[in-house]
């Protein structure tokens, strides 16, 4: 991964559409009436009652790129199929393929204009799609915006299709496009932890349990933990990732097929995976997957655990590095700005602080997917447009979440060997790690003296006759205290033996 931050869209308010700017127009017209629309729009009349109907998310589709992108290579796959089946002819499908391909290539993005936020259960998506597909391909073919009668929106580029199978379609590509590049910047962060663990690893510390001190164990180890624990969350997203390549493409209004001809949905499947480049399936009971939204659930939970386990890690990184001079001050992290508007030189850990409520944002989205999912009635459920943005928008943050911490954040961490060293020398934790040899009881009273005197474990012990000073050494070597043979490279770990007591 590089150290450039990934590309965050432009938001388009609908304000920038409503009302309209001056210049040409066209008159598009639907069920119930006619309604002008700007001649240079890609987009027509459903679209325009959608910017009218819903001006709340002030957040248009195109926000989420990869939606639109899913959006066009689910109507590119469904021209492919209906071609193949002979319900569309080959000029027709080629301007309508062709257009598609443009869009999933980027161009005319910024014609997806409809709110996130909608009601009709994805239906302004769908017909928002529908006819900045079919003009374009009208202008592929030489025609001008609004020649529906060459190609429609709906009679053409929907064919074969309900909104209520192309939408969870496109949701579900459009997570599994974008989730693959949020792992890759959660890898990317486990790689910068696992490089500190390797940097640290010969650097002993006391470990913690329930804020109070515990045994010792080495820097290194305490990263490499943090490593791991996010290796783990990448596994357990990947595995949803085969979960959403179940679709219900085929299954028109509300899993019947009705309007698909014979063989469609084989077809389309066939066409989409091959385009996508993904292991897409047919549900086995398409009326079941019409109405259900369980998979979103169930992604939502392991997201959520991911952005909770990251932001238990990022807790850990403020209070190991709190201070600097009245708290733990075991790491540095890189100072990133001006920490206070009135205590000079205050810096603040705002890196790990910012993770932190993306974490509070993605457990909030889970929320409501859940809630989503729950009040769907019968044959539909009409609120996925929630859902799509609640998952793609923590899905967004939890990306550049990654990024920062790990630019901003991780690479630049170092230790505070010096602190390091005297909390471990002045530690009674180490007494643990005796009690095999001199019994709990004698341990707990060496440990309660040593708390008393501030004197070394090992002096005490010695001086007790409870053990010889080499058999001491021994036990107490940091090598074994830590559970690990240290690699001798690199900053040397240090003894826990003390100077002599005067």
């Amino acid at each position: 991964m590089t150290n450039q931050p990934p590309t965050i869209p432009h938001t388009i308010d609908a304000d920038v559409v409503l009302p309209l700017p001056p210049g040409p127009k066209r008159t598009e017209t639907d069920s119930l009436g006619s309604v002008e629309v700007p001649a240079d729009a890609y987009w027509g009349v459903h679209t325009m009652r959608a910017l009218e109907n819903f001006p709340i998310s002030k957040r248009p589709i195109s926000v989420y790129p990869d939606l639109v992108r899913a959006l066009a290579s689910v109507k590119q796959a469904a021209a492919r199929a209906n071609h193949d089946l002979g319900v569309l002819k080959d000029a027709k499908a080629a301007w309508i393929d062709e257009a598609c391909a443009r869009i999933i290539a980027g161009e005319h993005h910024d014609q997806f204009v409809v709110g996130v936020i909608q009601g009709g259960a994805g239906t302004s998506t769908n017909m928002n799609a529908n006819e900045v597909i079919a003009n374009l391909a009208l202008e592929i073919g030489g025609y001008a915006k609004g020649r529906y009668d060459v190609i429609h929106p709906i009679d053409h580029v929907n064919r074969s299709q309900s909104t209520n199978d192309t939408y969870p379609t496109a949701i579900k590509l459009a997570i599994t496009f974008s989730i693959t590049t949020m792992i890759e910047e959660l890898d990317a962060l486990r790689l910068s932890f696992e490089r500190k663990g390797t940097e640290f690893r010969d650097i002993l510390k006391v470990g913690r349990t329930q804020l109070q001190d515990a045994v010792p164990m080495t820097l290194g180890q305490e990263f490499h933990g943090f490593a791991t624990t996010l290796g783990e969350d990448i596994a357990r997203l990947r595995e949803t990732i085969k979960l959403l390549g179940e679709v219900n493409l085929g299954a028109t209004a509300i899993g019947t097929g009705i309007t698909a001809e014979p063989g469609y949905a084989d077809a389309v499947v066939r066409h989409l995976s091959e385009i996508t480049g993904r292991e897409l399936e047919i549900a086995p009971d398409l009326i079941e997957a019409t109405s259900d939204t369980g998979v979103f659930m169930t992604f939502s939970s392991v997201l959520k655990r991911s952005a909770i386990k990251l932001s238990k890690i990022c807790n850990d990184l403020r209070l190991l590095s709190s201070g600097p001079q009245a708290g733990f001050a075991e790491i540095n992290l890189p100072p990133r700005q001006a920490g206070s508007s009135i205590m000079p030189g205050k810096v603040n850990p705002v890196i790990p602080e910012a993770v932190n409520q993306v974490a509070y944002a993605v457990a909030g989205t889970d929320v409501t997917v859940m809630m989503a999912a729950e009040n769907g009635q019968l044959q539909l459920n009409a609120f996925e447009p929630v859902i799509a943005h609640s998952l793609l928008q923590s899905i967004t943050w939890m990306r550049q979440a990654c990024w920062t911490l790990r630019v901003n954040c991780v690479d630049g961490i170092t230790a505070n060997v010096e602190r390091l060293q005297s909390q471990v020398g002045s530690s009674v934790g180490v007494i643990t790690a005796l009690i095999p040899f001199i019994g709990y009881q004698d341990a707990a009273g060496i440990a309660k003296l040593a708390l008393a005197t501030g004197r070394h474990v090992a002096d005490l012990v010695v001086e007790a006759g409870l053990m010889s000073r080499e058999a001491v050494e021994r036990e107490l070597a940091p090598r074994k205290l830590s559970g690990m043979r240290p690699i001798t490279q690199g900053i040397p770990i240090v003894s826990l033996r003390s100077e002599p007591h005067e």
